[in-house]
């Protein structure tokens, strides 16, 4: 059994992992908040983007921009993966190593070479353990500027023919405790469905486009692929906090829990180092009588 100066010595240090864990927790509470604002205030434009996107892509037909038609032979697949920096938040970064390596794997038979960019530094981390070709790894906190720099050379690949495809691997935030990792093809742009008009919304006058529709789809279409990378940035961002004040919880109960824990230990042993003083005294006295 553990002695009294062990166990106190055990108390006080899990009383310190608690106060750091709590401080981590709240730090993450903090960071959540300006994360989340972030998202939701960024997710109508990204939704309105892509109905005039959809509306022009009508009126234009499927084939106005090279980055609507998808490549014959498909051969060479970038992988765009979003991923913390750190750790200490639970399952999520491993949950989005874990869909690339079963998208990879997925594809294997197809015959793909795939290269990869890391937006966090867990990703890029990854994928050189795995002999993956790391084309960008950029880490910290990501402006709509990084997206945007990255989208042009994603685009400039595909162009030139370095990319036959390019897909964004990152966490959907749902809620706060759900967040999913998801696969999402970003060139060539993917059919764009066209929003159904609800029943009872009034009726709205179509729009006339200057210049006409395929001149403002080039133009629009690269800015799409910048959204689309920013957007997952921002929910991954979200996600990430949103795990980390969750793990950080639980360890913080876990070593209340812990402590409950130890503190009967110490009891325990402080009664028996009590019980055992009081047999020595009464056989000492004892043995005086005799």
């Amino acid at each position: 059994m553990a002695t009294l100066k062990e166990v106190q010595l055990k108390i006080v240090g899990v009383k310190k992992t608690k106060q750091i864990t709590n401080a981590m927790k709240m730090v993450a509470t903090s960071r959540l908040r300006g994360n989340q604002l972030a998202m939701e205030q960024f997710r109508p434009y990204a939704a309105k983007y892509a109905e005039v996107l959809g509306s022009l892509s009508e009126k234009a037909g499927g084939e106005a921009s090279p980055l609507l038609i998808p490549k014959e032979n498909v051969k060479k697949v970038h992988i765009v993966l979003c991923t913390d920096d750190k750790g200490l938040c639970g399952s999520f970064n491993s949950n989005l190593l874990k869909k690339v390596d079963n998208y990879i794997k997925d594809n294997s038979d197809k015959g793909y070479e795939f290269s990869l960019s890391s937006f966090g530094k867990k990703g890029a981390d990854w994928a050189k353990k795995q002999g993956l070709e790391v084309k960008t790894a950029l880490e910290g906190k990501l402006t709509f500027s990084d997206a945007s720099n990255s989208g042009r050379n994603l685009i400039d690949g595909f162009l030139n023919g370095d990319y036959d495809k390019v897909v964004l691997i990152y966490s959907e935030f749902k809620n706060m405790a759900s967040q999913k990792p998801v696969v999402k093809q970003v060139l060539p742009i993917p059919a764009i469905e066209k929003i159904e008009e609800e029943e009872d919304k009034p009726f709205q006058a179509e729009h006339i486009c200057e210049p006409d529709p395929a001149q403002l789809l080039n133009e629009m279409l690269p800015k799409n692929v910048y959204i689309q990378i920013f957007s997952a940035i921002l929910e991954t961002a979200t996600s990430k906090e949103a795990a980390r004040m969750t793990a950080m919880d639980n360890a913080t109960k876990a070593c209340e829990d812990l402590i409950d824990e130890l503190v009967t230990i110490y009891n325990k042993a402080r009664q028996a180092a009590i019980t055992n003083d009081l047999m020595d005294i009464v056989s000492g006295a004892e043995a005086l009588k005799g």
